[in-house]
């Protein structure tokens, strides 16, 4: 079983994923641009019971614009960490990003119908989430 470990940008968080995602996918929504700053954000999601903060515990801020969608990040240099999901998908999603020696391999894109970043990358596009996961399952074209 793999493992993985990263952390926020200053080294103070750390945090490390036992196996692999169960999902990992491009997020195209209003709330994850807001929050990075980015025209995309790459979801990698882990069970909670595959998931654990190893440092800094004490040092990760909160925020959820969303109830249960609780953002995490460094209070000390600001990086971004996680978004604790378990209260809504039985999942954290950890930025695949931070982790040392992890290839990002998204499998599908979610919320296409917001996107300012059109990527035809041949995956497929969800207009909100797939059905599984409490969207409508609707596909869009590239």
């Amino acid at each position: 079983m793999a493992n993985y470990t990263g952390g926020c940008s200053c080294g103070t968080v750390e945090v490390e994923v036992m196996g692999e995602p169960a999902a990992m996918a491009v997020c195209h929504c209003t709330i994850c641009r807001g929050w990075s700053a980015a025209p995309v954000t790459g979801a990698c999601l882990w069970a909670p019971d595959n998931f654990k903060v190893t440092k800094g515990q004490d040092s990760l801020g909160s925020y959820a614009k969303v109830e249960g969608h609780d953002r995490k990040w460094c209070v000390e240099c600001g990086g971004h960490v996680f978004v604790d999901h378990s209260s809504t998908y039985g999942l954290i999603d950890v930025y695949g990003s931070i982790l040392k020696d992890f290839k990002f391999a998204p499998s599908f894109h979610v919320n296409y119908g917001n996107s300012i970043l059109p990527i035809k990358d041949g995956l497929p596009k969800f207009k909100d989430f797939p059905a599984d996961l409490g969207g409508s399952g609707d596909l869009l074209e590239e």
